[in-house]
């Protein structure tokens, strides 16, 4: 599978892990940035990767901040794109199966491992459709009335 992965100046030493744990799963990553540890704009690296996912470039993209916060809200900006902003694997898990999210926003404030945990989780679980799928179907008419491509 291919993943865009990106993170401003907060995330970006974990991001490195990431891409690396990511490797080690088999995926692809493609690196929207940034790669060192001057300040950027979040909005400009959430936009790269969530345009990567809402265009078919990339299954899935992963961002990171200092917080995660700004990330998640700039990524759901961009059509098709339900980002997650999760803390634990089991948000991650049920942003998979329930909310089918195809963005994981994480914070930079978070460990190495728990991070692992959180996108294995994530990535592992597949969307529960049945009644889960009324409720995306409700997201996405709710986007087609305020979004214009």
């Amino acid at each position: 599978m291919i993943i865009a992965i990106g993170s401003d100046h907060g995330g970006v030493e974990l991001k490195e892990k990431i891409k690396y744990f990511l490797t080690r799963l088999g995926h692809e990553v493609k690196d929207m940035g940034t790669n060192n540890l001057d300040s950027v704009d979040y909005p400009d690296i959430a936009l790269r990767v969530a345009e990567e996912v809402s265009q078919g470039k990339a299954a899935r993209g992963v961002l990171l901040c200092k917080t995660g916060i700004g990330m998640c809200i700039a990524a759901n900006k961009v059509p098709r794109i339900r980002a997650a902003l999760c803390c634990q694997a089991e948000q991650a898990r049920l942003a998979s199966e329930h909310n089918q999210a195809n963005v994981l926003c994480l914070s930079g404030l978070t460990s190495a491992p728990d991070m692992e945990e959180m996108v294995k989780a994530w990535l592992e679980t597949p969307f529960g459709r049945d009644r889960h799928l009324q409720r995306i179907n409700k997201i996405s008419e709710i986007e087609k009335k305020y979004m214009k491509e």
